[in-house]
């Protein structure tokens, strides 16, 4: 008999990747699987690619300002709520996992009123209202950061966070069919993509595709928008984990959101890098741990023009010594075997 796994997650990819290093981890010969995520986010197809059975609910957001969504958005997490009763009547999961995220929060009530085994991974630096709400039901508390055992309580584990690590180590870079005279800056904005970070990398291309080889994942449907056609400069909406590790593997220097599945990716491959976070969000205080430990450069956006962006660059990739200081720091910023942490506490409850 399969122990059967019931994961959580989705709006964005990075409540889903920390998860699918744990499938990783544990395997299939064992464990069955099934997500949860939502109706409209890329976690479909990121799961479904993985051979794991998906299921969509719906998402109510819960938001500490004012939107008129916050009209609606109640009767979707009551909805989501009886749905995911549904499905763990059906699935019979041995345990519910979430790494954060809205749509995570229903299941975990649901899964509460059914006495459920729960795990709930805290990512971020800063504890984000969904996890809070759902800690409290969780037989188990993980975090990647020391400093958020302060938000959990004693009962929380220190465990760094999880990554892909095996699909990452690849030696090959050939997808790309890039030169070695010139650097390459692999440049990320999130799984969404961040129109802020595609139109400073349009804006800089005369400058930068002089300099380096650029490999711009721009986001689903962003491409288009950009209408550039530099040599050197290699524009992709999607990029999956082969295709991902080969980009890791061919940069020199990277640019980046302050997404913590991507921040660990980067800490684990010991990328110099720029960070970008996005405004008025967890990722500021993301980058700030990076930057407080020497880890990264980071740079604020609500002041960031073409000028000064492409000035950092060229430093950046002019300085070996700086490179190697960087490089040095981040791979030590972030806790290793979050993974394999994570899949002992199941195998041993």
């Amino acid at each position: 008999m399969k122990t059967k796994i019931l994961l959580t997650g989705g709006g964005t990819g990075g409540s889903v990747t920390p998860l699918l290093a744990l499938v990783d981890e544990l395997g299939k010969a064992k464990f069955q699987y099934l997500w949860l995520g939502t109706t409209s986010g890329p976690e479909k197809e990121m799961i479904e690619k993985e051979g794991i059975e998906f299921k969509a609910t719906a998402a109510g957001k819960f938001r500490r300002y004012w939107s008129w969504r916050n009209l609606f958005d109640p009767i979707l997490v009551v909805v989501g709520f009886w749905q995911s009763l549904i499905i763990i009547l059906k699935f019979k999961p041995d345990w519910i996992i979430s790494a954060g995220s809205f749509v995570s929060v229903p299941a975990f009530w649901a899964g509460w009123l059914l006495r459920k085994k729960m795990i709930v991974h805290q990512q971020d630096a800063r504890a984000g209202l969904a996890n809070q709400l759902m800690a409290p039901l969780a037989k188990f508390i993980t975090v990647t950061f020391d400093k958020s055992l302060r938000d959990y309580g004693p009962e929380a584990r220190w465990v760094g966070n999880p990554i892909r690590s095996k699909k990452l180590e690849v030696k090959s870079k050939k997808y790309f069919n890039l030169q070695d005279s010139l650097p390459v800056l692999l440049v990320l904005g999130g799984g969404t993509g961040a129109m802020f970070i595609n139109n400073l990398i349009g804006e800089s291309l005369p400058q930068l595709t002089k300099i380096c080889q650029i490999i711009h994942l721009t986001g689903k449907g962003k491409q288009a928008v950009l209408k550039k056609n530099y040599p050197h400069y290699y524009p992709y909406e999607f990029l999956d984990i082969r295709q991902m590790a080969e980009a890791y593997q061919a940069a020199g220097a990277v640019v980046s959101r302050c997404g913590m599945a991507t921040l660990s990716e980067l800490s684990y491959l010991a990328k110099p890098s720029i960070l970008i976070p996005i405004p008025h969000s967890h990722q500021v205080e993301n980058a700030r741990f990076f930057e407080e430990n020497s880890a990264a450069i980071v740079l604020d956006q609500p002041v960031l023009e073409r000028t000064f962006f492409v000035k950092k660059i060229k430093m950046l990739l002019a300085d070996k010594k700086l490179q190697a200081e960087l490089s040095k720091n981040i791979s030590a910023v972030i806790k290793r075997g979050a993974e394999t942490e994570l899949a002992k506490i199941i195998l041993k409850n």
